[in-house]
């Protein structure tokens, strides 16, 4: 009887650990990490979102901005963050960066984005968005070309 209770002891140790390790890879799979929205590129038709560590940067048509990663999203797939951005970044960088709120709601690997914009010289909030893009996905920028990595185009401190 010993015996076969440490074969089932051993038995529920590496289901415990394959189902954790497949819970890992899943999650990676549709677009979160630990509840963290996932490292990696984000694309769509005219949009993309690079998160690293540290910084996720978003591109919406000649627009384009930057919010600190990681970002924590709730139950419900959903997260609201602060960060910069510039409503007149192409064909010629005007800027300024402005205020902004990033607001993403999860659904699997795909994510709904939205940008709103404090635009601090108009004195007037511009919505950008919402996009879809997708986790492991290219972005299929139009005219205005996308930054290669996290961080380019970032405020001057």
């Amino acid at each position: 009887m010993p015996r076969r209770s440490a074969a089932n002891r051993t038995l529920a140790l590496l289901l415990s650990a394959a189902t954790v390790s497949a819970t890992c890879y899943l999650d990676d799979a549709l677009g979160t990490t630990d509840g963290k929205l996932s490292v990696g590129t984000w694309g769509g038709e005219n949009a993309g979102l690079i998160v690293n560590d540290t910084i996720a940067h978003v591109h919406i048509a000649c627009t384009l901005g930057n919010f600190p990663a990681p970002v924590t999203v709730d139950d419900n797939g959903r997260f609201n963050v602060t960060g910069s951005y510039v409503l007149r970044a192409y064909p010629v960088f005007v800027g300024p960066y402005h205020p902004a709120q990033f607001g993403g709601q999860l659904n699997g690997d795909r994510l709904t984005l939205t940008v709103t914009v404090s635009d601090t010289v108009e004195k007037k909030t511009v919505t950008v968005g919402p996009v879809l893009v997708t986790f492991k996905q290219e972005p299929r920028m139009g005219p205005c070309p996308i930054c290669k990595k996290p961080g380019d185009m970032a405020p001057s401190s």
